[in-house]
Formats: C-alpha cells, sequence, structure tokens
C-alpha cells in the first residue's frame, strides 16, 4: 500500500457560513467511510495562522510570506493501493468539502 496526502489551500473553502454544518457532516462521514475501509490514517484542518520558519542555523522567521500564492488549509493522509484509489478518496472528499483537492504521493518510510 502507499501513502497519499490529498490536500487543499487555505480560502478555498466557499461556501455560505450557513452551509457549515453540512459540509461539516459530509466531511465526517467521508472520515468515517475511509476509516471502516481502513485506509484512514491522520487527517485535519490547520488553523489560520502565520507559519513559523526554522533555518538550518536555527533562526526563526514568521510568516506567511508576501510571495506565497497557497497556504495549506487542510490536509488528509490515506494508506490505498493505488493512485486511482487515492484519487477516487480525494473526489469523495472534494465533494463533501466543496472544494478542489491536491493529491501527492508520498515517499516510502526507510526505516519500515
Amino acid at each position: 500500500m502507499t501513502r497519499y496526502l490529498i490536500s487543499f489551500d487555505d480560502g478555498a473553502m466557499t461556501f455560505p457560513e450557513e452551509e457549515l454544518l453540512e459540509v461539516a457532516e459530509a466531511s465526517h462521514e467521508v472520515v468515517r467511510e475511509a476509516q471502516v475501509a481502513g485506509v484512514w490514517v491522520f487527517g485535519g484542518g490547520l488553523e489560520r495562522q502565520q507559519a513559523s520558519v526554522v533555518a538550518t542555523d536555527g533562526t526563526v522567521a514568521d510568516g506567511p510570506y508576501p510571495e506565497t500564492k497557497a497556504v495549506l488549509g487542510g490536509f488528509s493522509i490515506i494508506d490505498v493501493p493505488s493512485r486511482a484509489d487515492a484519487l477516487e478518496w480525494a473526489a469523495k472528499i472534494a465533494a463533501a468539502c466543496r472544494c478542489a483537492q491536491e493529491v501527492r504521493e508520498i515517499m516510502p518510510d526507510s526505516a519500515v
């Protein structure tokens, strides 16, 4: 099996506020479905806050930075047999969250 990162940009979820409960319920249902299917690893939304970047010398710089075009808003990590399976789960998440999702394969852990 291969792990995939499914993510969306901060601000991508644009729907009327009165639909928030419906979107949250739909999103949680997809998570429950993924858990029952045994493919769910971890996921969550990120607080809209400034990121901090720690350099190799330990110095810390606060962001976000003006040159940043996209900021991660939330993510899911799933463990599935194929990219096609990951794309199917991303489609379910996209429909529930009402926003496009990006899918990226996570490199295998060499320690496993």
